[in-house]
């Protein structure tokens, strides 16, 4: 017993400890075996560690050493490399093949970060007690998402939805429809509040809130920027990606001074740097995509794809103008003094801006909210790179701002079909309509756009059809 006593004290030395003890103990000349000795006082090769002479029941671990923290990082970083090529792929194969398909991945990153951000504030001890607390999140976030659906569909295919006999009723009285369906809402959460559990079904209530103004509306205008351009939608991803890389690169180059305190990594260095080669690379891509009508005209064909394009009248934004330099002396003859270039460089700066000092709030906010409830990313939907939410919260904020800029600089406001028709069928009566169509149909004629007939026809058959009512 002492031997064998004295044998797991000797385990814990060196492997040169171990090797003196070891021939001391075969000259003793008792003939005594320590039990893990085999016949001839060798020890099975197999049985070896680091760290020594394994006993019988360090077998399996022996066999199956836990993995290091360099084969956990280089695990974490092969997958978050094949997930990212994964991504990029199949979001430009989308982008190519169309722009509803573009507009269904926006609808799986609304309700995907929907639901990890109501996720992170749920109880779920609570929740279970509690009837319909999960299902009055999924309403109202059905029911934002029918009035933000809406109103975009309506906007954009007026030309469409006013002259159907079915969808007429729903788009003219959409906004009332969305509002009493939140009403419907609002009633049956009071309804559901219980005693002792208040403050919980409360809290819900705002988060729900939060999450659905944060997240669907801004998600939203990004969806729009697709109907208005695919350039107004892929630009300013870009940008917030082009931002994000070389803040990184910049920061580990020669970043020394700490930015903000949510984020120790980031430093003031790389947040500078990001900056300019965001603007100087926003530069190159415009440059790129603006020469694509794909890319530069609104959306009046769902089915369309990079094959078959898009015909507009180009937007003035994308086409060079030339400006004088006054800053060159008229007798300077080394430099232009002239400069030919696209307005939208100009506006390029802008959004490059943006992307580079005021979208990373998105970030740090998203950052802040983590803390908050102690969590490293809000769920594990894209394996390597943690939550939907912690890839789009800097594009969420991004798109929002596009939406804007291009509405309040850029768009060309101007009546269109559906306009027109949305003007004559909510404001003009059954008769007004119909001097509405003869009139454009004598103006056609009158411009040789129709024959004669057209004019006569319309004006006996509307007349007719009218009195029949």
């Amino acid at each position: 017993m002492k031997r064998g006593i004295r044998f797991n004290k000797d385990r814990r030395m060196s492997r040169g400890s171990m090797h003196e003890m070891d021939g001391s103990m075969d000259e003793r000349s008792n003939g005594s075996k320590s039990p893990t000795r085999n016949g001839n006082g060798k020890r099975p090769d197999h049985q070896r560690t680091a760290s020594g002479w394994a006993t019988d029941n360090e077998d399996d671990q022996a066999k199956n050493p836990p993995p290091s923290d360099y084969d956990k990082k280089k695990q974490a970083f092969m997958t978050r490399a094949i997930w990212t090529l994964v991504m990029i792929a199949f979001f430009f194969v989308c982008m190519f093949a169309g722009h509803i398909y573009i507009i269904i991945i926006i609808t799986a990153v609304q309700i995907i970060s929907f639901k990890e951000v109501i996720a992170i504030a749920n109880v779920p001890s609570r929740a279970r007690s509690l009837q319909f607390t999960k299902t009055l999140n999924w309403y109202f976030l059905g029911s934002t998402m029918y009035y933000l659906y809406g109103e975009s569909v309506i906007y954009y295919f007026k030309h469409i939805v006013l002259i159907d006999k079915v969808l007429l009723p729903f788009a003219t009285h959409h906004r009332f429809i969305s509002f009493m369906l939140y009403v419907i809402g609002f009633v049956f959460f009071v309804t559901s509040l219980q005693k002792g559990h208040y403050r919980f079904q409360f809290t819900q209530f705002a988060w729900t809130h939060m999450a659905l103004y944060l997240i669907v509306v801004q998600a939203h205008f990004v969806m729009n920027n697709v109907f208005e351009g695919m350039i107004w939608f892929f630009l300013p991803i870009s940008l917030v990606i082009i931002n994000d890389i070389f803040a990184y690169i910049c920061g580990i180059t020669f970043g020394r001074t700490q930015l903000i305190k949510l984020s120790p990594k980031k430093t003031v260095e790389g947040f500078v740097g990001a900056w300019i080669c965001t603007i100087v690379l926003g530069g190159f891509l415009t440059n790129i995509l603006m020469r694509y009508k794909y890319f530069i005209c609104p959306v009046n064909d769902l089915g369309a794809n990079i094959f078959t394009g898009l015909e507009c009248g180009v937007n003035p934004v994308f086409i060079p103008h030339t400006y004088n330099l006054p800053f060159i002396p008229p007798n300077f003859t080394l430099l232009p003094h002239t400069l030919s270039i696209a307005p939208m460089q100009f506006h390029i700066l802008a959004m490059a801006t943006f992307a580079s000092l005021i979208a990373p709030f998105g970030g740090f906010f998203a950052s802040g909210l983590k803390r908050t409830f102690n969590i490293k990313d809000f769920g594990d939907s894209i394996p390597g790179h943690g939550g939907m939410t912690d890839r789009m919260d800097c594009q969420f904020i991004m798109g929002f701002f596009s939406f804007m800029y291009y509405q309040s600089f850029i768009a060309i406001h101007k009546a269109s079909v559906g306009s027109v028709i949305e003007t004559a069928i909510t404001g003009l009566t059954a008769e007004e309509q119909i001097a509405v169509v003869k009139g454009l149909a004598t103006h056609l004629y009158n411009q040789g756009a129709v024959g004669s007939n057209i004019p006569a026809f319309l004006s006996e058959n509307l007349v007719n059809l009218l009195a029949k009512r």
